[in-house]
């Protein structure tokens, strides 16, 4: 009797597995036609990162070339920052696009099926992942033409890239929080900035950390931006990486701060789903 129990069971999770993941893809389907009926959106989100790179590098880096270790070219220090400010930056539309499918009475009609409720959070993530992907690729585009290297080889610089867009991944559940918890375009948005810039701009994201007030240092270094900034400076700049830490310390550091954001923020996102 208990083993046709337990049998039924599992088959009932399987089943519903089943159904979350496709549910989920067809949300992720429906978000990304969202990307490409208001190109408007992808093109205006991308068009910073480029102004970024551009003003860091041109304008910027003249002056930081007297930060930095004699060889090493600014631009190959500043574009591991960029990769996972952008990342970022882009996942804060998780939060906007909630706030706008809950205002325009979306997110009702989706109670309304019989579908996965898990799939509306989950479709949305993965398809602004895909809106992140892209734009970091064009950051390395953008990156090549103003003289970025991968100095460390190029299975090291595909592994840092895909570190940026576990980054931005992760991000997504922490801005779905934010987008179920104020309801509001306008306020998620501006939460949600306020919330990056300690994280990004205090951070060895731009400049070298020693460069900090000491106070300031004390920050830098359990700053989660910095220490992914480092891991993925560890793999793209070799020899001349000037920080001379090792890369499994820093890669362990990484993905514990990876998986204790997406233990934190899906629980409390799926959670806050529910009760919306």
């Amino acid at each position: 009797m208990s083993a046709t129990i337990t049998a039924e069971r599992t088959v009932d999770t399987e089943r519903r597995l089943r159904y979350a993941i496709g549910d989920g893809w067809v949300l992720t389907k429906r978000n990304l036609i969202t990307y490409v009926r208001k190109p408007d959106l992808l093109v205006f989100s991308t068009i910073q990162p480029v102004m970024f790179v551009l003003l860091f590098v041109y304008v910027f880096g003249g002056a930081m070339k007297l930060a930095l270790p004699a060889g090493l070219p600014y631009v190959d220090f500043l574009m591991p920052g960029i990769f996972v400010q952008t990342a970022i930056f882009a996942a804060t539309q998780t939060g906007v696009g909630l706030a706008e499918d809950l205002k325009k009475g979306l997110v009702d009609r989706f109670r309304s099926l019989p579908m996965a409720r898990s799939a509306v959070l989950s479709g949305r993530t993965l398809a602004d992942s895909a809106a992140i992907a892209f734009q970091v690729v064009l950051m390395l585009v953008v990156a090549v033409l103003v003289g970025f290297r991968l100095h460390a080889g190029l299975p090291k610089g595909l592994l840092a890239l895909a570190g940026a867009l576990s980054v931005g991944y992760a991000f997504t559940w922490m801005f779905a929080l934010a987008g179920l918890s104020l309801k509001s375009v306008e306020a998620v948005q501006a939460a949600s900035f306020t919330l990056i810039f300690p994280f990004v701009f205090a951070s060895s994201a731009f400049v070298p950390a020693d460069t900090f007030p000491h106070w300031l240092q004390s920050w830098s270094k359990v700053n989660p931006v910095s220490i992914w900034v480092d891991t993925f400076r560890d793999l793209t700049l070799g020899h001349l990486n000037p920080a001379g830490e090792n890369l499994m310390t820093h890669l362990w550091q990484s993905t514990a701060w990876f998986l204790a954001i997406l233990v934190i923020f899906v629980p409390l996102s799926v959670r806050l789903y529910r009760k919306t």
